[in-house]
């Protein structure tokens, strides 16, 4: 099956929510696992945008949070404030202390290769977004290691960091240990949609927008979950015509 067939396949059976079409997606996507500690290939982006709702085991009536994650666990809809992690310095913050403006929130290692591609496009929507959003990394990985690769990539945006203390944050938000996600919630902590596998710039600024307009009291974040929804398909199948090796939708090259 092609790539793009295979994006929209994707999108397709996941639309179609219940029992048989996550099994379906199973038995034709098992074989491109997400990048995680003994893998660190890109993830595919054949594989499309998931509905959190039918993949989870949250209640049917829960809002469903766009994202590309495969995970069986409960959907999480908010930013769990009293997960706790340390910064560079061994300061403790909890998340509830970035509630107040939109956050980004970036899960990542050192070791992960589509982490490190992504990199770039965190620094610069910190640098182009201000006092806006908040951009904050999650490194799942030892304070030496994620030090000196800050050190060497110039990264300026908030590090938290700890393996241990990394591993609770993911499972505090109902994810499986893959690398990288990004979570995108509102100034309240409600979270609008997480971005499994490497984040692209088009897949940034869709995500950001929508975060602006609920914040901003023009969209309802149901509403916005929608227009996301249908936008990471969108661009999912445009991802997966691109030649292969094409990075402009990353922003790190033109």
């Amino acid at each position: 099956m092609t790539p793009v067939g295979r994006a929209i396949l994707g999108v397709v059976l996941v639309a179609g929510a219940g029992p048989a079409g996550l099994l379906i997606y199973h038995l034709v996507f098992h074989d491109h696992p997400l990048p995680s500690r003994q893998s660190s290939a890109p993830a595919p982006l054949a594989s499309g945008p998931l509905s959190s709702g039918p993949l989870s085991s949250a209640p049917a009536s829960a809002p469903n949070v766009p994202t590309q994650t495969t995970s069986t666990r409960r959907a999480v809809l908010t930013v769990p404030g009293d997960v706790a992690l340390p910064d560079g310095n061994g300061t403790v913050h909890h998340l509830a202390e970035y509630r107040g403006r939109a956050l980004v929130l970036n899960f990542w290692a050192t070791w992960c290769e589509p982490c490190q591609r992504e990199i770039p496009l965190l620094q610069a929507l910190h640098e182009e977004q201000g006092n806006r959003v908040r951009i904050v990394g999650v490194a799942v990985d030892f304070q030496k290691d994620v030090l000196r690769y800050a050190q060497a990539r110039g990264i300026t945006y908030a590090l938290l960091m700890g393996e241990k203390d990394g591993l609770a944050a993911v499972t505090a938000f109902g994810m499986d240990t893959a690398f990288p996600f990004t979570v995108f919630a509102d100034a309240r902590g409600d979270i609008l949609a997480v971005k499994v596998g490497e984040l692209h710039a088009d897949e940034a600024r869709l995500i950001l927008g929508e975060l602006t307009a609920v914040d901003a009291g023009r969209r309802t974040l149901a509403d916005a979950r929608g227009a996301v929804s249908a936008g990471l398909r969108s661009l999912a199948i445009a991802h997966a015509q691109q030649p292969a090796g094409a990075t402009g939708a990353t922003g790190s090259k033109s």
